[in-house]
């Protein structure tokens, strides 16, 4: 079979300043030391997307040099204390991630893994993938399998089959979800062929990354139509960005419009503690005052959980506003639209 047209696109991506430097009048040099510690490569339909230097796509995918401040925690949510072989992270009892994949399509500036996700030396090897899967049927604790990466669906249809058929197999998996962002940066991946293998391995749960309005294009629509109609569950995970979709309007323009695309918003990510991503960074404060606005103008069903991911492999743990002002044999409960009410409580 020759080059598929999504694979001649991450041929054809650019993984160089200077390459950037054709498509918009900026000096590469600057940027050349990030690049090099941690990799870029845009695909040319996200390279598309960009309208401006220093737009909400070019922050997502474009090297800063802030990125090289000595600021964070290399292993921010520590899974490689948590990693029992080399493609295995288990934090949680009953779920594992497989990391599958050392690559992705294009590079998020604020990966959580920026110190493997690109990198040469930290690919993985057949025998590792092998390791991963023995791992989990060696475990019958393990009910939901994570894939991830970097992207697993970056993969060749080959390989991405062989490894969810083996861990569809093992008696005690009950679910597989993917995590991907190639419905965002490239969506020619999701073709008939790729959705027609997902069907096979139910229940399959697959969660994309869309982050800003203006990635909701009719190509990721297409592309995620594609996988829902093939049976396919899709949330999306937004991570809260300074500078990209720090807003309640941008925030809530987002959300309605996944919903649109009948993609649930499933979590809005607080910034992990990751080396080179400070200047991501918001308060909480800010991402408690976006969730607080959409309490009441905007669908439940576009209300995803805040959360804090915390270091040390701690776990997730939802944020939310305080809508309780008082407690006792009556509540003072606040509505979204500032008014208090009181609501009669039974004892405990």
């Amino acid at each position: 079979m020759g080059t598929e047209l999504w694979q001649q696109a991450l041929q054809d991506a650019v993984t160089s300043a200077d390459q950037l430097a054709e498509y918009f009048d900026f000096d590469p040099r600057p940027l050349m030391a990030v690049a090099a510690k941690y990799p870029m490569r845009i695909t040319p339909y996200y390279l598309g997307l960009i309208e401006k230097i220093g737009d909400p796509i070019w922050k997502q995918a474009v090297p800063d040099l802030h990125e090289l401040a000595d600021d964070g925690l290399t292993d921010p949510l520590a899974e490689e204390e948590f990693s029992p072989v080399p493609a295995i992270v288990h934090r949680y009892p009953d779920r594992v991630i497989f990391y599958v994949s050392g690559t992705c399509a294009s590079y998020c500036r604020f990966c959580t893994r920026k110190r493997k996700v690109g990198c040469a030396d930290m690919a993985l090897s057949f025998r590792d993938l092998r390791q991963g899967i023995d791992y989990i049927a060696a475990n019958s604790q393990i009910r939901d399998v994570i894939f991830s990466g970097g992207d697993p669906l970056v993969l060749p249809d080959s390989v991405l089959q062989d490894l969810l058929a083996r861990v569809h197999a093992i008696p005690h998996v009950e679910i597989i979800r993917i995590g991907t962002r190639v419905p965002v940066t490239l969506p020619e991946r999701i073709t008939d062929r790729l959705c027609t293998l997902l069907k096979k391995f139910q229940p399959l749960y697959v969660n994309t990354h869309f982050n800003h309005p203006r990635e909701l294009t009719l190509q990721a629509t297409e592309a995620c139509a594609r996988l829902i109609d093939a049976g396919i569950v899709l949330g999306n995970q937004t991570v809260l960005l300074r500078g990209v979709n720090d807003s309640p309007e941008i925030i809530s323009e987002l959300f309605r419009g996944l919903l649109k695309m009948r993609v649930r918003p499933y979590y809005l990510h607080h910034m992990d503690l990751t080396r080179g991503t400070g200047h991501f960074r918001t308060s909480v404060k800010t991402g408690l005052k976006i969730i607080h606005s959409l309490r009441g103008p905007v669908s439940g069903l576009a209300s995803p959980h805040y959360v804090i991911d915390l270091p040390g492999g701690k776990g997730k743990v939802p944020l939310v506003p305080q809508y309780v002002k008082r407690r006792g044999d009556t509540l003072l409960i606040q509505t979204a639209d500032g008014d208090v009410v009181e609501y009669p409580d039974m004892p405990s």
